[in-house]
């Protein structure tokens, strides 16, 4: 999900900047909100169960879209299946480019030894020059979000009019455990904001077990709000871009949030900003990140997958006060 909100914003200023161009964006149906109002973009759903499934799918992929006389393929995710179809458009005499996610940077950033200890270029700069690639430019530098969007009756039903309220987004969970802020510490984060009656609470996640350790954080206060499981991802798109600020961790919230011009604070314990995911049109100061004097190795993994001994609680070392700091200011 992050991965596809970070290309919104270069999507939406190349098809600014260059508004003779048609973007067809291919990706699961699942993400076609993400692109709703922008012009000149035809989001094509894939079909992973069905059509497209398999190798023998990326054939019919690379055929209907074939049928829609595309002149050249920017190829964003630069994976095996993505690297197949844009293999058989540049065999068809097409121009093809791939965005080059630096991998090997990546794993000097977060060896145990010789630690090259740097900021990366950024997943907007890296796709800025694969559009570079196929001969366009696109400035991101002075971007445009879209409006706030106008609230249906179904999500006012859940948040109340917002009126005089500060309404603050906590997106607490990620897909590792490394990268989750430890629960009892986020407990005191959203207690000391609900005691001021002038903020809203917004609690995001999804599933099942989410949304029961969600139910506990909320502790059935009138102005802790649980959302998750409430609405659709269009409406929660809808929603999120009437907050003030959203509280992630290194997640897909974040870049959600950060594509529709909210702004984020994002924590991170085994990844760092510098592996080139902070959230697009944020400041460095809205990353806290884990204590690396006490923790030398971090950052230890680029997504948060891997487990390193000893590292278990590095996020304990950005306090409540930190967190609830910059969110007031």
């Amino acid at each position: 999900m992050g991965d596809v909100a970070m290309t919104v914003p270069v999507i939406r200023a190349f098809v600014e900047q260059n508004p003779q161009v048609k973007i067809t964006f291919v990706s699961r149906p699942f993400f076609k909100p993400f692109f709703d109002g922008i012009e000149n973009v035809n989001f094509f759903e894939i079909d992973l169960k069905k059509r497209h499934k398999g190798f023998f799918g990326l054939f019919k992929l690379y055929s209907d879209l074939s049928k829609l006389k595309i002149d050249a393929v920017a190829d964003l995710h630069n994976v095996l299946r993505s690297k197949v179809v844009r293999t058989l458009f540049a065999l068809s005499g097409k121009k093809v480019a791939h965005t080059d996610k630096g991998r090997k940077e990546k794993k000097e950033l977060t060896h145990a030894e010789n630690k090259i200890f740097k900021p990366l270029k950024s997943m907007f700069e890296r796709h800025i020059k694969t559009f570079k690639q196929l001969g366009f430019s696109v400035d991101i530098n002075t971007p445009n979000f879209p409006e706030k969007a106008i609230l249906s009756d179904e999500i006012l039903s859940i948040s109340g009019k917002k009126e005089n309220f500060k309404w603050i987004g906590i997106a607490p969970f990620a897909q590792y455990e490394s990268k989750v802020y430890p629960q009892d510490l986020m407990q005191k984060v959203i207690d000391e904001l609900a005691l001021d009656i002038n903020n809203k609470i917004f609690l995001f996640g999804g599933g099942k077990k989410e949304i029961a350790k969600l139910n506990s954080f909320s502790n059935n206060r009138s102005n802790v709000i649980v959302v998750a499981g409430k609405l659709r991802l269009k409406e929660e798109l809808h929603f999120i871009s009437n907050l003030d600020t959203m509280l992630s961790m290194d997640s897909g919230n974040a870049h959600i949030a950060a594509m529709l011009g909210v702004k984020v604070i994002t924590l991170w314990g085994a990844t760092h900003p510098f592996a080139g995911f902070t959230p697009f049109n944020q400041p460095i100061n809205n990353c806290l990140v884990s204590d690396r004097e006490k923790y030398p190795l971090l950052p230890t993994s680029i997504y948060g997958n891997k487990k390193v001994a000893g590292y278990e609680n590095v996020m304990r070392t950005i306090t409540p006060e930190d967190i609830l700091s910059i969110i007031l200011k």
